[in-house]
């Protein structure tokens, strides 16, 4: 289970992160720096994909791995939002919801299942359509430039970041809105 193929794509996921972080700390042109941050940040967000059609495709899924494939995702993203916060290219409000999102649904599954009912808090297609804005519009805010001179990476990226956030926020009263049923009836 923790040497599989697909499990190791997350694991890398994960050791990837400290590479992307650590690329604004080289002596690199800021151009530089973007190009290749966003590169990285693509190859292994891609590997969230490619893990879980790996998984299902040779039958090699595991309790484990759906486990540590959101956190990876979780500690990319937030790694993601604090960079793009140190460059300024994100707002300290934008910040504050997805990343105060995640830890609020993680510890409401996690009570979820304690209870029981970690079926009412299961992914719901909001959350993944917040997923993907997220990891479309975190790599145009890295690069910050024209892309193919045509495209103003930082002008979309912040209007997508800004839709993640609603997104967010919706997805959140979304799945408080399914658990707090659950909630009360176990309170009784």
């Amino acid at each position: 289970m923790f040497l599989t193929l697909p499990t190791l794509l997350t694991w890398a996921r994960i050791v990837a992160i400290p590479l992307i972080v650590g690329v604004f700390h080289l002596g690199l042109t800021p151009a530089h720096q973007n190009l290749f941050a966003t590169t990285l940040f693509i190859v292994v967000a891609l590997t969230d994909w490619l893990d879980g059609w790996l998984a299902r495709k040779l039958n090699q899924t595991s309790s484990f791995g759906a486990f540590l494939d959101p956190v990876a995702d979780k500690f990319l993203v937030c790694s993601a939002l604090l960079i793009l916060l140190e460059q300024q290219r994100v707002d300290a409000f934008v910040a504050l919801v997805i990343i105060g999102r995640e830890i609020a649904i993680s510890a409401l599954r996690e009570w979820m299942a304690q209870i029981g009912a970690s079926r009412s808090v299961a992914v719901h297609m909001v959350g993944k359509l917040k997923t993907t804005v997220q990891m479309v519009a975190i790599p145009f805010l890295l690069y910050d430039g024209q892309l193919f001179g045509l495209i103003p990476t930082r002008l979309w990226g912040t209007w997508l970041i800004y839709a993640a956030v609603v997104l967010t926020i919706w997805s959140m009263v979304y799945y408080l809105q399914k658990a707090v049923p659950e909630i009360r009836a176990k309170a009784r």
